[in-house]
């Protein structure tokens, strides 16, 4: 019995929205067109130094030995597909999901199995269609190497994957089959941490908001004075809420270790903000501690 081989490749995953649909309302003008989509997506491919593993039903998995070239050959695609769709009605256009993951995949004859095909699968599930949508190992290797943007959507969660995969939207053009999802629809604020690495921060958008009504509470309370600072209460809550939404974002660090720095920091507020001489908070902290130490073994 010859020993399992894996390698690290690129996986490129693709299929049709509402395949079913349309099937539905034209079975054999769907099959052409499809055969017709299909034979451009495997040229581009092929163009772009990839190779298609397999097809069935309307999907397509292929992979790339560059993830620079997988990104571009996906942007190629979903650029001549649309110029295809644009002269059809739009009830019976054809537009393809793409998700691209750059994993450790299982070898066997010219077919690739494991977590890197299943993560790809799970990220084209989630593009919009006409959109494509890359893992964060994609995103470190092509965000300054190609001609396009990215739209922060978040961790997603694949199944019998312990580690939520945080994902990215490519934005390839303005129309509405480009649109990445709703957690990327706010404009957003880049940082780069020492090593040159960008991530996404709060969006500008909701941080203004969030601003205002810090205002607000405090002029309210001023203005309504009676000896007592009420608003802190208010404006606790506020950030805590703030602070747990982007912990749960973050692909940088754990997020769930975040998630239980920013519980031990709203409890030990908590304290403080009603003081009686008893730092009590010291008991919870030692369990959040416990439990984020625990966290961090197991992920090591």
């Amino acid at each position: 019995m010859s020993e399992t081989q894996r390698k690290l490749t690129t996986i490129f995953s693709a299929d049709v929205q509402d395949y079913t649909r349309l099937m539905g309302a034209d079975e054999e003008g769907t099959l052409a067109t499809l055969k017709r989509y299909r034979d451009a997506m495997s040229r581009l491919i092929e163009a772009h130094g990839g190779r298609v593993i397999n097809t069935w039903g309307d999907g397509v998995i292929a992979e790339f030995p560059s993830v620079v070239e997988a990104v571009r050959s996906a942007v190629d695609v979903q650029n001549e597909l649309a110029g295809l769709n644009a002269a059809r009605p739009r009830d019976g256009r054809m537009l393809f999901r793409i998700g691209i993951n750059l994993g450790d995949v299982i070898v066997d004859g010219d077919d690739i199995y494991g977590d890197g095909v299943n993560i790809a699968a799970r990220l084209q599930a989630t593009a919009a269609a006409g959109g494509i949508v890359i893992s964060n190992t994609v995103y470190d290797q092509v965000r300054n190497k190609v001609a396009v943007g990215f739209d922060f959507l978040g961790p997603l969660t694949v199944k019998n994957v312990a580690e939520a995969v945080p994902s990215y939207a490519v934005r390839i053009g303005e129309g509405p089959s480009a649109s990445p999802q709703p957690l990327a629809n706010e404009p957003r604020a880049t940082v780069s941490d020492r090593s040159g690495k960008r991530w996404e921060a709060v969006p500008r958008k909701s941080l203004g908001l969030f601003a205002a009504v810090v205002v607000a509470l405090i002029a309210i309370n001023i203005l309504s004075w009676k000896g007592d600072f009420w608003a802190a209460w208010p404006l606790l809550a506020l950030a805590v809420a703030r602070a747990m939404a982007w912990a749960r974002s973050q692909n940088m660090i754990d997020a769930r270790i975040a998630v239980l720095t920013v519980a031990g920091l709203a409890i030990a507020s908590v304290n403080l903000l009603s003081w009686h001489g008893t730092f009590w908070a010291i008991w919870p902290l030692l369990a959040l501690a416990i439990a984020a130490g625990v966290r961090w073994v197991s992920r090591s």
